[in-house]
């Protein structure tokens, strides 16, 4: 039992690293759009986007930890050695593609780290299917989702304020964007640190940890939201520059749009469990607000590199997953 028990705190050592690079690989996601618009400094804006991560906890249900601990893998098949790959897969592709300075999705590095190690186990009988669905759609209709609301939201503004000055309306929506930011980076804490609860407590549970049903401890939560937050503090500097001026020029109205928007998606995606990638619902976003302004202020070839990134990323990290899986099953 005592080599079981170091063997579960190291996977939560782990788990929690995941956490942590999750917050910096995703800092750009809640900070782009205001560091891009000069509103806040990027030291600011790091510590205001980390403390909304951290409270997340406090405003939502933890709907998405259940459906990483139980609706992905079947409960059965998951073992330290299947955490272990997951874990590696999505830390091993965050490293590579945060390297390269490409957004890519640590929720879909997480979910396709699960999948690969689980089916490397027990073939595709291990996957629940109807999660990977819903998982799976949330690649369409997130950034779509995020898309629409910030084109609208923007067509709405643009329609209030059509009598303002410009530097009026940069003046009240530079104010405005700080609760913007606010709520996208609570949204971001709220869906993304659950991913790695879920796979916290899917290991506490297949352990023998959590009695007979399955739940998420508080000290679970709170280690995760933490960790995440303290990631977010330290920053992914090398992401910020694509998405918050590569694809396309933002100014503080534009920004608020594209924040508010993203939030709304988040909040929709966590409130039915479904988790979902920041990365695509703020691109998706940003996207949006660009088109508004005319079809040819957004980058579509880097939005198109982006679209690829994301295709990639869960049969690559599952990939990766099996391979670690496969080490783990020689020990």
């Amino acid at each position: 039992m005592a080599g079981s028990l170091y063997i579960i705190v190291a996977l939560i050592t782990v788990a929690l690293i995941f956490d942590f690079l999750n917050g910096l690989h995703d800092a750009a996601n809640s900070i782009a759009t205001v560091v891009s618009t000069r509103v806040l400094s990027p030291e600011i804006a790091v510590a205001w986007a980390a403390f909304f991560n951290f409270i997340a906890f406090l405003f939502f249900g933890l709907h998405v930890a259940q459906t990483i601990g139980t609706g992905l893998i079947a409960p059965d098949v998951i073992d330290w050695r299947v955490i272990f790959g997951a874990l590696m897969g999505a830390i091993a592709w965050n490293l590579i593609t945060w390297w390269a300075a490409i957004p890519s999705s640590s929720s879909h590095a997480l979910i396709g780290g699960l999948v690969g190690a689980g089916i490397a186990k027990a073939g595709t009988a291990a996957v629940v299917w109807k999660g990977i669905f819903k998982t799976g759609g949330a690649i369409l209709w997130s950034p779509l989702l995020g898309f629409i609301l910030a084109l609208l939201l923007w067509l709405l503004v643009a329609w209030l304020f059509q009598r303002a000055t410009p530097l009026a309306v940069d003046r009240k929506f530079r104010v405005m964007q700080l609760g913007s930011a606010a709520a996208y980076s609570m949204g971001h804490g709220a869906n993304d640190a659950q991913k790695t609860m879920g796979i916290i407590a899917g290991l506490l549970y297949a352990e023998g940890m959590l009695g007979a049903e399955f739940h998420v401890p508080f000290w679970v939560v709170i280690t995760c939201q933490a960790a995440m937050g303290l990631g977010t503090l330290v920053g992914g500097w090398r992401i910020v520059k694509t998405m918050g001026s590569r694809i396309t020029r933002l100014k503080p109205v534009q920004g608020f749009c594209a924040e508010t928007a993203g939030a709304a998606t988040l909040y929709l995606a966590t409130s039915f469990g479904v988790p979902v990638s920041t990365t695509q619902t703020i691109t998706g976003a940003i996207v949006g607000v660009g088109a508004a302004r005319r079809v040819s202020a957004v980058r579509w070839g880097i939005a198109g590199s982006l679209l690829i990134a994301w295709v990639v990323t869960i049969p690559a990290a599952a990939l990766i997953a099996a391979l670690f899986y496969a080490l783990a099953t020689l020990f």
